[in-house]
């Protein structure tokens, strides 16, 4: 056996070429968080039943990153092993975003509410063909000291792509005059193009990552890693499950601070709206074709860019926090921060001072992306790092799932309906997720 060879580094630009694509991926999936919940409201759908059409997202994400992961480990072909990954969930994202918001012009075939779900679904299957392999290529293509740097590039290019899809519904409105208010049952016309220049730039910026970017071969990947061999055969599902039963042990105890932090995520995407709509701004519930409506819908836009900004500057200096201290105290400290400012919703009532909210949902936002990536890639045996990244998903899928069928629930019956309550919860979940990761022990502690 020859003598394993070290990785070369990589520059700045190279590694920043790696990861513009997410810039698109996060373009996209930052409408559907600001928009989705507006949507299907805006086709019939009550405040109690949003967390079941957003069990889209988690299924989904649940079913296909494994999968994803699996195959692109024992992938090669002229484009390579990752990127027929991105082109593929590049282009069918891309339709889903055109198609979703026009839901109502095929009302001939099914009701607007059931199109919209189903397009929200294909969406999320589609971002997850795409996203899960670009945080393999980073563990593919960079050495041990610079996966925290180049994790941090891909949470910068996230919160970058964020506070763009974010706040475009908003710049639409207020400075180009594109109506922000439609008849009920209607979508606005700035969401609507909205989406339209998301397909665009998501299709656009995968494309540039796939033709900058060149991956190792199988024998380059031999050559980097001891008992790497060439692309494997596939046993399809019955090595995923035999990997997920082999989970390292460090996987394992994330799987608790990734229950609390993501049940806290998906509370937000999916309540932040109707809760500050009625909370803040003083909607009635089920009334989604007001101005105030509108208006609210338009602010959370905006709110939900900020923190996608606070976390993208924030994954810069992340790297120097974990090692100043650790990478657990760096995550801890973020989540409780956000859990702060998830609680501190509750007792504001000026819309404008929500913007100090996110700057704690930021930190926190911020570390979700990366710091949980870091501390498990040195985990990971190297020739199975896209199918257990595709495993660690779970961790992340199945709290959205639970929330998603009892969320709503909640807010009906324990709530009244009132969705502010289940911000609440959201915050509090954030900081039992600090709490549970300084429990993690790591491969070197052991």
């Amino acid at each position: 056996m020859g003598q394993v060879k070290l990785k070369p580094r990589l520059s700045n630009l190279q590694i920043i070429n790696m990861s513009v694509g997410f810039f698109g991926i996060q373009f996209g999936f930052a409408l559907q968080n600001g928009n989705a919940s507006r949507i299907l409201q805006t086709f019939g759908a009550d405040v109690e039943h949003l967390s079941l059409f957003w069990l889209a997202a988690p299924i989904t994400g649940m079913i296909v990153q494994p999968i994803i992961g699996h195959y692109s480990d024992k992938t090669w072909n002229r484009l390579g092993r990752r990127r027929p990954y991105f082109f593929v969930g590049a282009i069918l994202t891309a339709l889903a975003l055109i198609l979703m918001p026009n839901s109502a012009l095929m009302a001939s075939l099914l009701p607007p509410i059931i199109i919209g779900a189903g397009m929200l679904m294909i969406m999320d299957a589609s971002i997850n063909v795409a996203m899960e392999p670009f945080r393999a290529l980073v563990a593919d293509k960079l050495p041990d000291e610079q996966r925290s740097f180049g994790f941090s590039v891909q949470t910068f290019l996230i919160g970058a792509g964020a506070i763009a899809g974010s706040w475009l519904p908003y710049i639409l409105s207020e400075y180009f005059g594109v109506g922000k208010v439609a008849p009920a049952g209607q979508v606005p016309a700035n969401v609507i193009y909205s989406f339209y220049f998301g397909a665009a730039i998501l299709l656009g910026t995968i494309l540039y990552t796939i033709f900058t970017t060149k991956e190792y071969s199988p024998e380059e990947m031999a050559d980097y890693y001891e008992h790497t061999q060439e692309v494997e055969e596939s046993n399809g599902l019955k090595d995923i499950l035999k990997d997920f039963s082999k989970m390292p042990p460090t996987m394992r105890q994330l799987g608790l601070v990734q229950f609390f932090s993501w049940f806290a995520l998906f509370s937000m995407w999916v309540f932040t709206t109707p809760a500050i709509a009625q909370h803040i701004y003083k909607v009635a519930p089920g009334d989604t074709s007001s101005i105030k409506f509108a208006d609210a819908g338009n602010w959370v836009g905006v709110l939900f860019g900020i923190y996608n900004g606070v976390s993208a500057i924030y994954a810069l200096i992340l790297p120097a926090i974990a090692k100043a201290t650790s990478k657990k105290v760096a995550h801890a400290i973020s989540l409780t921060a956000g859990g702060i400012g998830l609680l501190s919703i509750y007792f504001i009532s000026d819309p404008h001072y929500l913007i100090y909210s996110m700057i704690g949902i930021g930190l926190a936002w911020g570390s979700i992306l990366a710091m949980p990536y870091a501390i498990l890639s040195g985990s990971i045996p190297s020739k199975k790092m896209g199918v257990y990244m595709g495993i660690f998903n779970f961790f992340i899928t199945m709290p959205q799932i639970v929330n998603g069928f009892f969320g709503g629930l909640i807010v009906k019956h324990l709530y009244h309906d009132q969705a502010i309550y289940a911000i609440v919860l959201a915050g509090i979940f954030m900081v039992l997720g600090a709490i549970s990761v300084m429990y993690i022990q790591t491969k070197k502690e052991s």
